[in-house]
């Protein structure tokens, strides 16, 4: 082992009725593990839908997989990462060799294990982001972050931007193509620009008027009703789903990420899908080349977009209940710094913003 740490960490550990902040303990790290000093942590939508009742998980269980940390220590096997790398780590771990994994489909393993999704009581205790340390399973994909690289721009990348980056793989080619992207979340105005960025003619649907409004300075238009040649849903609503699928034109393409809990099931008139060679997909999670892809166009874009806007000053541990809720209009991602002390500043009728990002 490169380095030896022992004793107790603080995490905040989901109970199945509320948040309790607990010390546990580091483990001896096994071969190929990495002990990750978490710096910053953003709060995900299925972390909201788990606290609301709408996805089931692992309880009680340490939350949080959108982060960004410092790496000080790593178990006695070759590492992709050093003792000091600032990295982002993939939502899923996988075993490697089941078909699934050899077929590439790595997010789906048979045997796939999640950041921030399993037991407080399992092997894998310390899994989540909302705590002062985690522990990366030997597997886990990682990468380096930029120093020049904000905390509140690295942590979305591990979740919200690796997906988008999958979405638009499976959207197939841009260059030219009209893209309509449903849902003015952190996913939709990350694929607009992502989109953007990759040729495409984008606009935005949201029924948040001021987040639809939001999407332009990532790169979209307003939205005119014509036909799309490609159609990306991050809302998750099914009778979004369907209007969304009425816009495709001949060759359309319909990309569905957002339907990750149970919905009202959707039509689809087999006739259209064959006369007009329509395609409907879907991806959930991501593959490791999406999570380097995110990074390094968060890098590209840094200067271009203001991805720190959308993301709410952080909160210390202590008060990571309080931003377990839906954020504010103009605010995509709530945020937790493990290592703050005392009380935030930030008020619940006027949220605080990083230094320097304008109130929008």
């Amino acid at each position: 082992m490169d380095q030896i740490i022992v004793g107790l960490t603080q995490a905040a550990v989901w109970t199945g009725s509320g948040i309790e902040r607990r010390d546990m303990e580091i483990p001896t790290l096994e071969s190929g593990e990495v002990l990750v000093r978490v710096d910053l942590a953003t709060v995900c939508g299925s972390d909201l839908h788990t606290v609301s009742g709408r996805r089931h998980g692992a309880c009680p269980s340490v939350l949080g997989h959108e982060a960004v940390g410092h790496v000080i220590a790593i178990g006695d096997a070759v590492s992709a990462v050093e003792v000091g790398d600032r990295i982002v780590w993939s939502v899923t771990v996988c075993c490697g060799r089941c078909a699934r994994c050899v077929r590439g489909f790595t997010a789906k393993c048979s045997a796939v294990r999640k950041v921030g999704h399993e037991s407080a009581e399992s092997a894998w205790a310390l899994s989540g982001s909302y705590a002062r340390h985690i522990v990366l399973p030997r597997g886990t994909a990682v990468v380096r972050i930029p120093d020049t690289m904000p905390d509140a721009v690295a942590a979305p990348a591990a979740c919200a931007t690796a997906t988008v980056m999958a979405a638009l793989d499976a959207a197939g080619a841009l260059d030219g193509r009209r893209v309509l992207i449903v849902g003015a979340g952190m996913l939709g105005v990350t694929a607009a620009a992502a989109a953007r960025e990759r040729g495409a003619a984008v606009s935005v649907l949201d029924r948040d008027l001021q987040r639809q409004r939001q999407s332009r300075a990532f790169g979209a238009v307003e939205d005119d009703g014509a036909r799309t040649d490609v159609a990306i849903d991050f809302s998750g609503s099914s009778s979004a789903v369907q209007a969304a699928s009425g816009r495709l034109d001949v060759g359309g393409r319909l990309v569905l990420a957002g339907s990750v809990a149970p919905g009202a099931p959707i039509t689809v008139d087999p006739e259209a899908v064959v006369r007009n060679w329509l395609t409907i997909t879907g991806i959930h999670n991501y593959e490791p080349r999406h999570l380097h892809q995110a990074v390094a166009f968060l890098r590209d874009t840094g200067e271009k977009y203001p991805w720190e806007s959308l993301v709410e000053a952080p909160v210390p541990l202590a008060e990571l209940e309080s931003v377990l809720r839906p954020t504010p209009s103009g605010i995509l991602r709530s945020s937790v710094a493990p290592w703050a002390h005392g009380l935030s500043t930030r008020s619940n009728d006027c949220p605080a913003r990083p230094a320097g990002v304008a109130s929008r």
